[in-house]
């Protein structure tokens, strides 16, 4: 797979040509957004962020979305961004972005393939997180995304404990998103 990351264009281009409605792609760019801000306000805290990286994974995080709704779009966007040749990065973004991550024994009750879901590198924690606080085009506090997967899940799920535990971390490590100017 070739390690080069799509630029901005060539990536909104490839959402459109699999087929994404305007909706889908509204939503991934203000996840993309939201996600370049936080990057940036992690490389200003002296984290070793690539900012390149989590804009494109952002923008493609829901390419699956061009064939389905439910939350095995991750799988078929992972087989989409493959097909592609994107680089493996992009497609362990796309693979690991929805709730607080999948883990094994979940992905197994899903009927996935069998592997961890869940975000490890800095670039796929900051896309997942990203994702939990936009809802549409709009950011919302993620009490608010957490009460809605409390919802669908029932509050015990282990995915509420896994944002929760998200938000706390970027919390310390960059403070609050309202205090950068150009969030989402």
């Amino acid at each position: 797979m070739s390690e080069q990351l799509p630029s901005k264009r060539r990536a909104l281009s490839l959402l459109v040509q699999s087929g994404c409605s305007r909706e889908v792609i509204r939503h991934c760019k203000a996840v993309a957004a939201l996600a370049k801000t936080i990057a940036e306000a992690c490389g200003k805290r002296g984290l070793n962020v690539n900012i390149q990286l989590v804009e494109a994974g952002a923008l493609l995080h829901d390419i699956g979305r061009s064939r389905t709704h439910h939350v095995d779009h991750v799988i078929i966007g992972a087989e989409i961004a493959k097909s592609l040749n994107l680089p493996n990065s992009v497609v362990s973004i796309i693979e690991r972005h929805v709730g607080g991550g999948v883990a094994i024994d979940e992905a197994k009750r899903l009927g996935w393939p069998v592997k961890n879901y869940l975000p490890q590198t800095l670039e796929e924690k900051i896309v997942n997180y990203a994702d939990k606080l936009i809802e549409g085009s709009r950011k919302v506090p993620i009490e608010r995304t957490i009460e809605k997967f409390s919802e669908e899940l029932g509050g015990t799920h282990p995915s509420i404990k896994r944002m929760k535990e998200l938000h706390d971390e970027f919390s310390s490590l960059i403070g609050d998103l309202d205090d950068y100017s150009n969030a989402a």
